[in-house]
């Protein structure tokens, strides 16, 4: 067995404080950043980190679990520890929901999964009347029920976030709004469509770490954390028409703004 060079790997400082796995997966941390093991790239083993850096095998598997907790890396059982790809997506809050992809016939996820040479699949629809919670009745303005579309959206197979929308049901009740699919454009085109052109959307945006059923229905690896997002949509007469829950797989996404300095 050959370990990796030291070129790659770094050594280890026996004068510092730091304990020995945390100086190993910050060297480990540099070469990945570094890119000298690049996206999907294999680790070396754990036999040839504890050649290479003269260590115990826990204190090896102890610096490979900073890292996994980080969401740098993920593990493959009898395969080894792999190099996790960066964001593949990149969510421009400044062009998603322009109104010419509408017009084209194309969602927002559609546009974002073609120009990151995706395919994009929505699946685990439900559509139902139900009673809205008090924040999202307040948002909406008050109606006391709404109907809801629950969807988990893929790239390439993978789930990467999950969405409820909730719209007010005097819009959109006995609508295409209401059937499995609204048709081309989604239900942004449909509300224009029945009259409520939009105007503009708000977003409160949080990172946070999933909870354990987001955890199984996004297969998320362990230590990546989710990004929630709450957009609230409005016509030009200022009505709240729809308010979007949505959570992102943190790995999958840049959300990328144009901030204007006038």
């Amino acid at each position: 067995m050959t370990a990796p060079p030291s070129g790659v790997l770094g050594t280890l400082d026996p004068t510092s404080d730091r304990a020995v796995f945390r100086q190993i997966a910050d060297h480990l941390r540099e070469a990945i950043d570094k890119g000298r093991f690049k996206e999907g790239a294999k680790l070396p083993s754990e036999s040839e980190l504890v050649e290479h850096f003269g260590v115990s095998r826990m204190t090896v598997r102890n610096a490979l679990g900073i890292l996994q907790g980080e969401g740098l890396v993920h593990s493959e059982h009898g395969k080894g520890v792999f190099v996790r790809p960066r964001p593949p997506v990149r969510r421009l809050a400044s062009d998603r929901f322009a109104r010419r992809h509408r017009d084209q016939g194309k969602a927002a996820f559609t546009v974002e999964a073609e120009a990151a040479g995706s395919h994009p699949e929505v699946d685990s629809l439900q559509v139902r009347e139900e009673r809205p919670t008090r924040d999202i009745a307040t948002r909406l303005g008050g109606p006391r029920k709404v109907l809801a579309r629950r969807r988990r959206y893929l790239l390439d197979g993978r789930p990467v976030e999950s969405a409820t929308s909730y719209l007010p049901l005097d819009i959109a009740a006995g609508t295409p709004i209401a059937e499995p699919n609204p048709g081309p454009g989604g239900i942004y085109a449909r509300l224009e469509e029945l009259g409520h052109r939009l105007d503009h959307f708000e977003e409160e945006i949080r990172a946070r770490m999933p909870t354990p059923h987001e955890t199984k229905s996004l297969r998320l690896a362990p230590g990546i954390p989710v990004i929630h997002l709450i957009r609230t949509a409005y016509d030009t007469e200022n009505r709240p028409v729809e308010v979007c829950d949505t959570t992102m797989a943190a790995d999958t996404y840049i959300l990328t703004y144009h901030l204007p300095a006038h």
